[in-house]
């Protein structure tokens, strides 16, 4: 009866001494929620940042897959009208088949193939209709007669030349028509694809000599 007494006639005074433990814990307690609550805000900031740059990069991954992409088609289209101006009836892949040839000089059925990334009797295929039409010819291996060597013979070296001098003269126009500065970045951007793809660079062509002064 005391006890209340003397709790109602100091409701405002200082806690008695059993309160004080009970209201150092609930500050204690609220710390720790309050660090706990930090804590997850933390990581789900982390979280939705990480979630954030993955989606960054695979669109950025998307962006240059279509860029990439949408050059190859124009490449190809390239390739093609080269084709029907010079020969009409011969083909991208046999064109291809040409071009390693001469790159590479006389090789073996089985490094063409390997060069195409074909097998050696889809190869050989491509090859007679390209002999046939007189634009391989088979040699003898020198050093192991049983074996065969392609090479091309002077019409197709020709034919090469034709078509690839159209092809360098179209995108040379297309070029043209970028400012120097894309220029220059496209050259950086396809040496790294290029370099990511492991594929052997071409070098460029010499720069044509500088016309005659007029008299």
């Amino acid at each position: 009866m005391g006890n209340e007494e003397d709790r109602a006639r100091r409701p405002d005074g200082p806690a008695a001494p059993g309160d004080e433990p009970a209201q150092h814990g609930g500050e204690h307690l609220d710390r720790e929620v309050d660090q706990d609550l930090d804590r997850n805000v933390d990581r789900n900031v982390d979280q939705d940042l990480e979630q954030d740059l993955e989606q960054d990069l695979d669109q950025d991954v998307e962006e240059v897959i279509a860029a990439v992409l949408t050059a190859s088609r124009l490449l190809v289209a390239i390739s093609a009208r080269a084709l029907a101006r010079i020969e009409p009836s011969l083909t991208l892949p046999q064109l291809r088949t040409l071009v390693v040839l001469d790159s590479q000089g006389p090789v073996k059925l089985a490094a063409l193939a390997a060069a195409l990334g074909v097998n050696p009797s889809t190869a050989m295929r491509m090859v007679d209709r390209l002999a046939a039409a007189g634009s391989v010819t088979r040699k003898a291996n020198p050093g192991n007669r049983r074996e065969v060597v392609l090479e091309l013979t002077a019409e197709g070296r020709e034919l090469v030349a034709q078509v690839l001098a159209d092809r360098h003269a179209e995108i040379a126009a297309i070029v043209a028509r970028l400012p120097a500065g894309q220029r220059a970045g496209l050259v950086h951007s396809l040496h790294a694809l290029a370099a990511a793809a492991e594929a052997p660079p071409v070098p460029p062509r010499p720069a044509p000599p500088p016309e005659p002064a007029a008299p």
